[in-house]
């Protein structure tokens, strides 16, 4: 295969080169043998993966290249370098990036150790940390890397670079193009109706997905209906004054509505519209009661994240998931209680294939559900490191279930945008370094900085 003995023959000129400049500076104070970063990334250009001479006992050049066409074949913007456990780390990720000059995933195999960066606009941060979570304390670099690859291309947004598909290609004899396309013409009927059977399958899972969000959301505006009730309120109450009877008609006719676009949805991003219009409607309750009871008007928060139907949140408090990272989340007052006093929050579960389970770890229709309720940028955050989180921060989630979430990424990848970057991206605000702690790999961590 031509491509592969390109390769082949790069790496043969490199290895020579790479061990006359060990030669020259060997028995110089401060001298440094490492390939220059120009050199990978000048690679990196050319093919996906890069192995360092001095690294070849991790990964062999059989394992690289395998590796390399995997990436080829999926066409996504997905790097990976392997280099020595004493290369220098200072910086290492935003100057691999600056010299390679294209938008992409970077995965950096230092030794045992390993790391990814990307642009925001191919995956998001939190993309990224999952990604090299799954993988970390991997022993072997060639399950490793393999499992970071096809984890890897089943997340990050956008294009390979041009240079790699132009370089995989060779001179192609006219008698090759004439019989490929004769077997294009007799499978163009084959491949068409492929196409039709993965789209029925795409209608019917939506249909499922559907099927399952009406019931929680049914639910929600059931409970709604159930507030307006127990409020027993009547515009014509002694008492009652314009602004109680403008908050209770915004509250009926947010029921109404709810009602009304819930009937209608044809699709799991439509539910975000029903879930936006109770939100509204309940907070609007809220303000009704407070005025009712002579209370100062509660301010415009999102609701419990633990359970919407407890209504607007009082404050913001630490919570931590089971094998996740600690945030701040609204809650509700009882559960602002419950977690003070080390209690467990009244979480809302809904039906899955493995029986009864928090929203957050359940399929991926909830995204619209969740991003009606939490919506202004705010759901990222929330859901950072949770099942959900990771399914909306992948670029197939906008085509299936709607975009507009917040900053899960935003998904355009492989243009050469040369040092046109954001660099925080590729920092992850660890100090003077990307690694953390004057540059080191791990920062005391083990892990390039212990994560984002």
């Amino acid at each position: 295969m031509k491509v592969a003995w390109t390769r082949t023959w790069i790496r043969l000129l490199i290895v020579p080169v790479a061990a006359v400049l060990a030669a020259l500076t060997a028995g110089v104070p401060g001298a440094h043998a490492a390939t220059d970063l120009s050199v990978i990334a000048q690679e990196l250009r050319e093919d996906p993966v890069y192995v360092d001479p001095a690294a070849t006992d991790i990964l062999s050049e059989a394992d690289a290249d395998a590796l390399s066409d995997k990436i080829r074949d999926a066409d996504k913007p997905v790097f990976v370098a392997v280099l020595p456990a004493d290369y220098p780390t200072q910086d290492l990720f935003r100057n691999l990036r600056t010299e390679t000059g294209v938008t992409g995933l970077y995965g950096v195999r230092l030794g045992d150790e390993f790391d990814a960066r990307a642009d925001s606009s191919v995956l998001s941060r939190q993309g990224v940390d999952n990604l090299v979570t799954a993988v970390q304390g991997a022993g072997d670099p060639k399950a490793q890397l393999n499992d970071f690859v096809d984890d890897a291309l089943r997340s990050v947004g956008g294009s390979a670079p041009n240079g790699w598909r132009d370089g995989a290609g060779g001179d192609v004899s006219t008698t090759a193009l004439i019989t490929t396309g004769a077997v294009l013409a007799a499978g163009g009927a084959g491949a068409y109706a492929l196409v039709r059977r993965n789209r029925r399958r795409h209608e019917q899972e939506q249909r499922a997905a559907l099927e399952k969000l009406r019931v929680v959301v049914d639910e929600d505006i059931t409970a709604f209906g159930e507030e307006l009730d127990r409020l027993d309120f009547h515009p014509a109450e002694p008492g009652a004054d314009d602004a109680m009877r403008a908050d209770y008609e915004r509250a009926l006719d947010a029921y109404e509505r709810a009602k009304e676009l819930m009937a209608a949805t044809a699709k799991p991003e439509d539910v975000r519209a029903v879930t936006e219009t109770v939100e509204d409607g309940r907070f609007a309750l809220a303000r009704l009661a407070a005025r009712r009871a002579g209370r100062p008007l509660p301010e415009r928060r999102p609701p419990c994240f633990f359970d919407p139907r407890h209504g607007p949140s009082v404050a913001d408090a630490r919570w931590t998931p089971p094998g996740g990272a600690a945030r701040e989340v609204p809650v509700c007052a009882a559960d602002r209680t419950r977690l003070a006093e080390g209690r467990d929050p009244a979480v809302r579960e809904v039906d899955t294939e493995y029986g009864r389970r928090p929203y957050w770890e359940a399929g991926p229709a909830y995204g619209p559900w969740a991003g009606g309720y939490f919506g202004g940028g705010l759901l990222p955050g929330l859901l950072v490191g949770t099942m959900l989180g990771s399914m909306m921060a992948t670029p197939a989630y906008a085509a299936d279930y709607g975009a507009g979430y917040g900053d899960f990424g935003g998904y355009e990848g492989g243009d050469v945008s040369g040092a046109d970057f954001d660099t925080g991206d590729f920092t992850g605000g660890f100090g003077g370094g990307d690694f953390g702690g004057g540059g080191d790999f791990g920062g005391g961590g083990g892990d390039f900085g212990g994560g984002f």
